[in-house]
């Protein structure tokens, strides 16, 4: 019999994976829902994981100056946020001004925005980041 708790296994479940971002219905197989969720407050009050989205979860290492958690991601809220609609099974692409630019254009998107094919109704944010949806038929 294992006396490993369940908030040991869902760290090192996340410290083994190569995602950045996770669903609470990744861990469902560890224990059941209640559970999971007071697992992952607990281990988001810790500072080990960040909450992006109604059960979405993303991993974090402290700030080397600050010592207050940030995204792991090397490509920081743009990358947790992409990845967390591919998670998601969301239908994206890229929104026009992110078009412009790689097309060579010289304005830099400020904000990361996505075009969105049908609907998408969740928050997916990070302190003051927040993802922006352009609707269409993309």
């Amino acid at each position: 019999m294992s006396t490993d708790t369940l908030e040991t296994r869902i760290r090192d479940k996340i410290r083994k994976s190569r995602r950045t971002v996770f669903l609470r219905d990744d861990f469902t197989s560890l224990a059941g829902y209640d559970q999971v969720g007071r697992a992952l407050r607990k281990l988001e009050a810790q500072g080990r994981l960040v909450r992006v989205g109604q059960g979405l979860y993303a991993k974090v290492r402290k700030n080397r100056i600050t010592g207050q958690p940030m995204l792991a991601a090397p490509g920081g809220f743009e990358q947790v946020a992409k990845e967390a609609l591919n998670r998601l099974g969301v239908k994206w692409e890229p929104a026009s001004a992110e078009k412009a630019y790689q097309a060579g254009g010289t304005q830099v998107p400020a904000r990361v925005v996505v075009k969105v094919k049908g609907s998408f109704h969740r928050r997916i944010a990070f302190g003051r980041y927040r993802l922006g949806v352009e609707r269409g038929n993309a």
